[in-house]
């Protein structure tokens, strides 16, 4: 159904391919799920099936993709649409409407459909995806995930043949994302209707793939083969498989029923063993105080308005704002919220809603699509006015305070990062960042490359995915450091090195007193970086303690290390890591394990002479997982491990508060791999894995905004409002 024949694309001014002699075939009614570190160019290839790439995005296409027989060189986007249905990862720029139920409609009429055709498939779709009581709402009101189930919902209601989608469920809370993964499988088993998906958040997914496609490097060659056998090398992989490539689980586990099922003797070695605290930081008895004060924003023009509203500020002046009680109890909160009720239009968002935050804590917002999350977090940024009840930031009423006097106490990172974001290179981007928080020249620039390597100063922000957007927008707020970071999902479009790193440095903010609250669905990064979860529902708080006391009483929101190992407290592979004091010594190509580029070592589990080749077909050179590119993307180096402790050797020595041994490398908490599960590298299981090449990095346009056009295709107007063509697809043979 869809063929790629030694696909490569370049984008002008790119130091190399983005993606490189990929050849993969999709068959009819198969579910494949495309893997990969942030940037390495899986929207591309998604692209590419629709024909966005290169009719809409510009730059070279060498090679040839067809869909259902039809060649994407000679056909347009338009002349595919009765083919392919295409979600991708800004559903803002998905829309052509402005109310759920003509959205869901509007493909419909571009194609032609009866009316009575029309009507019963928007009543089913409703039902589908949960959407029957939004129908009558504007688009602009809904909240980002209830966006997201609209976009998907407007592909599905054609009935297209193909469906592109490009991380469907990075904006949806647990449940949500099921029923929409329930649907697509649906979709595959019954109506035979082929599916590529591109999703960073494995756990949700990779139960239901049928194959897995790894890029692990930008031009790296493609990697294809069962999901076990491919995240065996894969440097990107869901918690339930780092736990069992932890535990020595052979073949690795793709679900959490397979993992419990092999449980037992994990369990029995940690009984008794502490368990450490949630994200590895225990809440101080007393907060810790923030020295030093930066000067005035010396900028005070729009660009400063809109970042005083959204985003960062100078840091304030400190005095009787922090509380120095020894008692956790009576500490005085930066920030505290009472009994606030907020409304919008005849929609109550939040009812009567209390929350105090104090300096050195973090406090993870969840609950499901709608639930009032975003509000809440608008609310303490002064962008929204409450209805009743108060709400108060280091001693300051939000909206009802200055802007430029504000930006010194909150910043907030928004779904949409592009509120962030308006130069026209990362480098500006930075600069301005650094002036607008008085920091000094680039401070900002060096966040970026802690969170996210790879990100080149000349390219332009809409060319970066939306994770990369995302960090950009971040390190943007993160450079003037206010006491109150405010993150709404601050992991969406995140590979889980990413996401590690980003845990890394606001534990070091927690770690310096700075408050941090974050509205996530990332029940993984929850457990990993929370002291106290709050959950709301339906715009009222129905859940506020402890991360381990909420989220394991809860199906939705426990994390599948908990769902695993329960009936015991373990909420992460880090934590399990920890415990065991697990030994690891692996080497790669480029930085050594446990780096903070996230280019370290990785898990390897691969069977004895079991081979993965591309496509399914003969191995690549080198074995499973090597690459062929030749800007730096090479195989990881196996090498040998200190033999693993007895099973009850090792409880003993974690139930003893056994520590790691100094000087042996990879030992102790997230050695190795940016998730906290250290790699395991065995002699009798040979396994190498590709590193990322952050040499190889190059513009993955999602949105859009270019001006260019395919082969022969129309011109297209960019978001400036120029016009231009744009180089004319090419194919070798």
């Amino acid at each position: 159904m869809i063929r790629f024949e030694d696909v490569s694309v370049r984008y002008d001014g790119a130091p190399g391919p983005t993606v490189r002699g990929v050849d993969l075939t999709v068959e009819e009614g198969e579910l494949m799920l495309l893997v990969g570190p942030s940037g390495v160019g899986k929207s591309t290839l998604l692209g590419a099936v629709n024909g966005l790439v290169p009719h809409f995005t510009g730059g070279t296409l060498h090679g040839r993709v067809t869909v259902a027989g039809r060649d994407t060189r000679s056909h347009k986007p338009r002349e595919l649409a009765d083919v392919v249905g295409s979600v991708g990862q800004d559903p803002l720029a998905h829309f052509v409407t402005d109310t759920v139920e003509d959205e869901l409609a509007y493909a419909m009429e571009s194609l032609g459909l009866a009316p009575g055709v029309m009507r019963r498939r928007v009543e089913e779709t409703l039902d589908l995806l949960g959407l029957a009581d939004l129908r009558d709402r504007p688009l602009a009101t809904l909240s980002g995930g209830q966006q997201q189930r609209v976009a998907i919902g407007s592909v599905l209601t054609p009935h297209p043949a193909v469906l592109v989608l490009d991380e469907p469920t990075s904006a949806l809370d647990p449940a949500a994302a099921e029923e929409v993964l329930a649907v697509l499988q649906r979709l595959v088993h019954d109506l035979g209707t082929t599916v590529l998906l591109a999703e960073h958040r494995l756990e949700r997914v990779v139960q239901y793939a049928d194959r897995v496609a790894l890029l692990a490097a930008p031009g790296a060659a493609l990697v294809t083969g069962p999901p076990a056998e491919v995240l065996a090398v894969s440097p990107v992989r869901p918690p339930v498989v780092a736990l069992g490539g932890l535990a020595g689980w052979v073949p690795l586990p793709l679900t959490v029923r397979d993992a419990r099922r092999r449980a037992a003797g994990l369990r029995e070695r940690l009984t008794g063993v502490p368990v450490p605290p949630p994200g590895g930081v225990p809440l101080p008895a007393a907060p810790p105080k923030l020295s030093g004060d930066l000067p005035a924003p010396r900028r005070e023009g729009r660009r400063a308005l809109l970042r005083g509203l959204l985003g960062p500020g100078r840091r304030p002046r400190h005095g009787s704002d922090t509380s120095t009680s020894t008692s956790t109890s009576t500490r005085e909160p930066y920030a505290l919220v009472s009994r606030l009720a907020v409304r919008r239009g005849r929609v109550e968002a939040l009812r009567e809603v209390s929350l105090s935050v104090a300096a050195g804590e973090t406090v993870a917002l969840m609950g499901r699509n709608g639930a009032g999350k975003s509000t809440l977090l608008g609310s303490l940024v002064g962008l929204v006015d409450p209805f009743s009840g108060t709400v108060r930031v280091g001693g300051l009423t939000p909206h009802r305070t200055r802007p430029q006097e504000l930006i010194g106490h909150v910043g907030l990172v928004p779904q949409d990062p592009r509120d962030l974001l308006s130069a026209d290179t990362v480098a500006a981007e930075c600069a301005a960042a650094d002036a607008d928080a008085s920091a000094a020249p680039g401070t900002c620039r060096a966040l970026v490359a802690r969170l996210l390597p790879g990100i080149d100063d000349p390219t332009h922000p809409r060319d970066l995915s939306e994770g990369q957007r995302l960090t950009l927008a971040l390190s943007i707020v993160l450079t003037a450091r206010p006491p109150l970071i405010l993150l709404d999902e601050p992991t969406r479009g995140l590979d889980y090195a990413a996401k590690a790193r980003l845990v890394e440095v606001l534990r070091n903010l927690v770690a310096e007193g700075h408050a941090v609250v974050l509205a996530t669905h990332d029940v993984e990064l929850a457990a990993e970086l929370a002291h106290r979860v709050v959950i709301l529902a339906e715009g009222e708080t129905v859940a506020d303690g402890p991360t381990a006391d909420v989220v394991r009483s809860s199906p939705s929101f426990a994390p599948q290390v908990t769902k695993i190992l329960a009936p015991q407290p373990w909420l992460t592979v880090s934590q399990v890591s920890t415990a065991l004091n697990e030994p690891t010594v692996c080497a790669g190509p480029g930085p050594e394990a446990g780096s903070d580029d996230g280019t370290g070592g990785h898990p390897e589990r691969a069977e004895p002479g079991r081979a993965l080749g591309r496509d399914g077909g003969d191995p690549p050179p080198g074995g499973p997982g090597t690459t062929e590119d030749s800007e730096g993307a090479g195989a990881a180096r196996n090498t040998e491990r200190a033999d693993r402790a007895s099973g009850e050797e090792t409880a003993a020595a974690g139930a003893a508060g056994a520590r790691p041994v100094p000087g042996r490398a990879g030992v102790g908490p997230g050695a190795g791999r940016q998730d906290g599960a250290p790699p395991v590298c065995r002699p009798d299981r040979p396994g190498t894995g590709p590193g990322p090449d952050e040499d190889g990095r190059a513009p993955a346009p999602e949105e859009a905004d270019g001006a260019c056009s395919g082969r022969g295709g129309d011109v297209v107007a960019s978001s400036t409002g120029d016009e231009g063509a744009a180089p004319a697809a090419e194919e070798e043979r």
